[in-house]
C-alpha cells in the first residue's frame, strides 16, 4: 500500500513540477516576447537631450511618441509619474498608509478598474494604440531599470491612462471635502471637532492661495512685428509638470508642460497654435440635498411624487501596515445625482454630481495638440469634457481667442447652484450641456488683448469683453482679482508688445492690492491726533518711519525692498484681525480695511508687523528677499525646508497681493523665511510668425534626480524670470544636445 501511494505521490509531484515549470516558462516566454515588442518600438523612437536635460521626443507614429515621451518622464521622475497614479486609482493608501484611505475613498467613487477596462475597449482604435503606447513605455523603463523600485504600480495597464485625463492641479472630485466624507462613512470619526478646530486657528483668516494660472493673447495689431503673441503661466505646486517635445510622422509637434504620466503636452504650443488652461469658476460641480427614507435593509429617496431606491455598493479600500496590506470595506450610497458625499447641518444626505467621461476627456487633450487652426482647435469643444479650465489661444494666422470652461449643465436658473439644491425636486435635474456658443467665448476683441487670472471672464478684453447679463449666473462664479486689475494695466493702450516685452510684463512688479489699503492706512495715522487718541501715541511714533517708508513706495515688490515686507507682514496681520468680519459683511479683505477697518485696528496692526519682523530678522526693515526664498533640497513631494539649507532669493510675490508671477510661500517647521511650493512653475512666452519663436523656465530643473545638474539649473533664471530660448525646431538644437539616444539604450 505504502509503495503504491509513494508511486502515485512522486507521479503527483512530477505532474505538479511539470505545470509549475510550464506556467514558468509561459511566463518568461510571455515577458520576453513583450521586452521585445518593446524594443522594437524603441527602434522607432529618438530621444534628444538638449543642454537643459529638456527631452525632445520624435517617433514614427503618435503611439512611437507617446512611448518615448513617458519613457523619458519616467527617467526624468518616476516617483511623481507613479504617485499621479496612486492619487487616480484611489491605491494611495497602498503606499502611505491608514492616513489615505479616505482620499482613496473619494477617487474610488468616481474611478472604476471595472468600468475603466471597458471604457479602453469602448475607445477609438487610435486612442487605444496610444493608451497601449503609455502603459509599454512605462513597462519598458521599469524592466530597463531595475534600481527603480516602484511603491505600489510594477505593470502599468492601458486602461489605467483613463483615471487621469486632464492635467489640472486638483481635480474636479479632490472639491470634495474628505472630513465631511469621513463623517458619513465612519461613524467613529471625529471629523467635525477637527474642522472646528482648523476653523478657530488664526492662519485660518488668511487670505487663501489663489489657486490657478496666468494667461494672456495679444492680437497681431498689439504687436512690433505684426504677430500673435502668447503667454503660458500655470500657477501649480512646484515639480508637478515636465517639459517635453513630442514630434511624429503623423502630423504631432507639440512642445510645452506635461503633467507627470500623461502623454499629451497640457499647456503649450505646436507648430499653428498654443493654448493656455488658467482654472475656471464656471459651476460645473452641484451638490443635491437628498430626502432620504430607510425602507427594509436600504434605503430610498424623494424625487417629484416617486419614491427611487438609493443605490447601495461596496468599496474596498486596501492600505499599508505595519503588518502588511490590509483593506477597509464600505457601502457608498448614491442617487441619480450622484455619490452620497456628507450630510448637511440638518442630516440631509447630501449627492455631488460632477463630470466623468474619461473616453472624451482624454481625446479633447490629445486632439488639441494637434490643432492646425483655430476651427480645429475649437472642434475639441465639442467634446463637452473640459469642466475646470478657461482657455487661451492664439495662432499663426493672427487668431487670439478665450473659450471658457465647457462641460456646463443647463440648469433651471430660478435656483441658487453655489448651494445645495432640492434634490427631490425633478425641476433641479439638469436639461443637458450648454452648446459651446452658448458659452461665454471670445474670438478676436477689438482690444487686440485678452487673458484670464482665474478671475471672471468679463474683463477679459477690457472694453470688448463679454456682459455677465447675457449668460445664465452659473455659468461663472468667479470675482475680479487683484491679479486681474494687474493684468488689464499692463495689457491696455499698448501696441507694441514683443515677445520679450511679454516677458517682462509677465513679471511686472505692481502690487494692486495695495492700492486701497494703504492709503487707508496713511490717511488713519494723519488724522489720528494725540488728545484724542492717547492709547494709539505711543504706537504713532514707533511707526512714523514705517508711515514715511510706505509714502514713498511705488507698491512694487523686488529682493531689495524693505516696504514689501512691512506691506505683506501688515497685511497678513490685518487678515488674522479683521478677516472673519471681511467675510461676514460680504466684502474683500482689501475692501473691508479701506472702508471698514478702524484707525487703531490699522495703526497697532502695523505695530504688530514689525514686531514679528524684527523678533523674526534682527530689525524691521528687512529685504523682501531675505524672507522671501526658493530651496530645493531634494525630490520629495513634501519638501523638508530649512533656514539651515541653501536658498535662493525670489522678488515676486503671492498672487493674493496682485502679482503676475506667483510665489505662493509660507513658513515651515519653525523657519523664520518663507518658502515657495506653489504658483510660477512652467512659464512660456510664444511668438506665431512663419515659424515659432518661444522663450521658457521650470521652476528649478527638469530632473528629479539630485545628483544630476538639470536638477536645480534653472533655478536662478526661474527666481528673475529669465527665461531661456526654447530650442523647439532640430536646428536649433545643434550645438545644444546632451544626448542623443533611443529608449532602453
Amino acid at each position: 500500500m505504502l509503495k503504491g501511494y509513494f508511486a502515485r505521490t512522486n507521479i503527483g509531484f512530477f505532474v505538479f513540477g511539470l505545470a509549475i515549470a510550464f506556467v514558468s516558462h509561459s511566463f518568461a516566454s510571455d515577458k520576453a516576447s513583450e521586452i521585445t515588442r518593446w524594443e522594437q518600438q524603441a527602434s522607432n523612437v529618438q530621444i534628444v537631450r538638449d543642454d537643459w536635460g529638456i527631452a525632445h521626443v520624435t517617433g514614427k507614429t503618435d503611439a512611437d511618441a507617446v512611448f518615448g515621451a513617458i519613457y523619458a518622464q519616467a527617467e526624468d521622475d518616476f516617483n511623481r509619474v507613479e504617485t499621479n497614479y496612486l492619487n487616480s486609482l484611489g491605491r494611495l493608501a497602498e503606499a502611505e498608509g491608514e492616513k489615505a484611505i479616505w482620499s482613496d475613498l473619494r477617487q474610488k467613487m468616481f474611478i472604476d478598474p471595472v468600468v475603466l477596462k471597458a471604457d479602453y475597449s469602448a475607445s477609438p482604435a487610435w486612442l487605444q494604440k496610444l493608451m497601449t503606447a503609455w502603459a509599454d513605455g512605462l513597462n519598458f523603463y521599469l524592466a530597463k531599470h531595475t534600481e527603480t523600485k516602484p511603491r505600489v504600480i510594477t505593470h502599468f495597464e492601458p486602461w489605467m491612462a483613463l483615471s487621469f485625463t486632464e492635467g489640472s492641479i486638483g481635480g474636479d472630485i479632490e472639491t470634495i471635502n474628505l472630513e465631511r466624507l469621513r463623517a458619513f462613512y465612519d461613524k467613529g470619526s471625529k471629523a467635525t471637532v477637527v474642522a472646528k478646530v482648523v476653523a478657530n486657528n488664526d492662519d485660518y483668516n488668511l487670505p487663501k492661495e489663489p489657486s490657478g494660472s496666468n494667461g494672456m493673447a495679444i492680437a497681431p495689431s498689439n504687436t512690433r512685428d505684426h504677430h500673435a503673441l502668447l503667454l503660458i503661466n500655470p500657477h501649480t505646486s512646484f515639480f508637478f509638470r515636465s517639459e517635453l517635445q513630442m514630434t511624429s510622422s503623423e502630423g504631432l509637434n507639440a512642445y510645452g508642460a506635461s503633467t507627470w504620466g500623461q502623454f499629451f503636452i497640457y499647456q503649450g504650443f505646436n507648430e499653428h497654435c498654443g493654448w493656455m488652461h488658467t482654472s475656471s469658476a464656471v459651476d460645473a460641480i452641484d451638490e443635491f440635498l437628498e430626502t432620504v427614507t430607510k425602507k427594509g435593509d436600504g434605503y430610498v429617496y424623494k424625487h417629484g411624487s416617486d419614491s427611487r431606491e438609493v443605490t447601495a455598493s461596496v468599496i474596498k479600500v486596501p492600505y499599508k501596515t505595519n503588518k502588511g496590506v490590509v483593506e477597509r470595506t464600505f457601502t457608498v450610497y448614491r442617487t441619480h445625482h450622484g455619490p452620497v458625499i456628507r450630510k448637511d447641518e440638518d442630516g440631509k444626505w447630501v449627492t455631488v454630481s460632477l463630470m466623468n467621461k474619461p473616453i472624451d476627456a482624454l481625446t479633447q487633450s490629445y486632439a488639441r495638440t494637434k490643432a492646425r487652426n483655430y476651427k480645429e482647435f475649437k472642434q475639441t469643444f465639442e467634446l463637452h469634457s473640459d469642466s475646470s479650465n478657461n482657455t487661451i489661444y492664439a495662432d499663426t494666422d493672427g487668431n487670439i481667442a478665450y473659450f471658457h470652461g465647457n462641460y456646463i449643465p443647463r440648469r433651471d436658473a430660478k435656483f441658487d447652484w453655489t448651494k445645495p439644491v432640492d434634490g427631490s425636486d425633478p425641476a433641479t435635474d439638469y436639461k443637458g450641456l450648454l452648446l459651446v456658443d452658448e458659452s461665454p467665448n471670445l474670438l478676436n476683441p477689438a482690444s487686440g488683448w485678452l487673458y484670464n487670472s482665474n478671475n471672471w471672464p468679463w474683463s477679459a478684453a477690457g472694453p470688448s469683453s463679454l456682459m455677465q447679463t447675457d449668460y445664465p449666473k452659473y455659468v461663472d462664479n468667479g470675482v475680479e482679482s487683484a491679479r486681474g486689475l494687474h493684468a488689464i494695466k499692463v495689457l491696455e493702450n499698448r501696441k507694441d508688445f514683443t515677445l520679450e516685452s511679454l516677458n517682462t510684463a509677465a513679471y511686472d512688479s505692481y502690487l494692486t492690492w495695495f492700492d486701497k489699503p494703504l492709503p487707508a492706512l496713511i490717511r488713519a495715522w494723519d488724522k489720528t491726533s494725540p488728545p484724542e487718541t492717547p492709547s494709539l501715541n505711543p504706537l504713532k511714533t514707533k511707526t512714523a518711519e514705517q508711515i514715511a517708508l510706505f509714502r514713498k513706495w511705488d507698491h512694487r515688490w523686488s529682493v531689495d525692498s524693505i516696504p514689501t515686507s512691512l506691506a505683506v507682514y501688515w497685511a497678513e496681520d490685518m487678515s488674522r484681525r479683521v478677516g472673519v468680519n471681511a467675510r461676514r459683511a460680504r466684502l474683500s479683505l482689501e475692501e473691508y480695511i479701506a472702508t471698514k477697518a478702524t484707525s487703531a485696528q490699522m495703526i497697532e496692526s502695523l505695530a504688530a508687523a514689525s514686531d514679528k519682523l524684527t523678533a523674526d530678522f534682527g530689525t524691521w526693515k528687512t529685504p523682501w528677499g531675505d524672507i522671501n526664498r526658493f530651496q530645493r533640497l531634494n525630490d520629495d513631494i513634501v519638501h523638508p525646508f530649512t533656514d539651515a539649507g541653501p536658498s535662493i532669493p525670489v522678488g515676486f510675490t503671492s498672487a493674493i497681493w496682485g502679482s503676475l508671477a506667483s510665489f505662493g510661500a509660507r513658513s515651515y517647521k519653525g523657519s523664520k523665511k518663507i518658502y515657495g511650493t506653489s504658483g510660477n512653475s512652467f512659464v512660456a512666452v510664444v511668438e506665431f510668425g512663419k515659424t515659432v519663436r518661444a522663450k521658457a523656465v521650470t521652476a528649478g530643473g527638469e530632473s528629479g534626480d539630485t545628483s544630476s545638474k538639470h536638477f536645480n539649473d534653472q533655478a536662478i533664471r526661474y527666481s528673475t524670470g529669465d527665461l531661456r530660448d526654447v530650442y523647439f525646431y532640430p536646428r536649433q538644437l545643434k550645438g545644444h544636445t546632451e544626448r542623443d539616444y533611443r529608449p532602453g539604450n
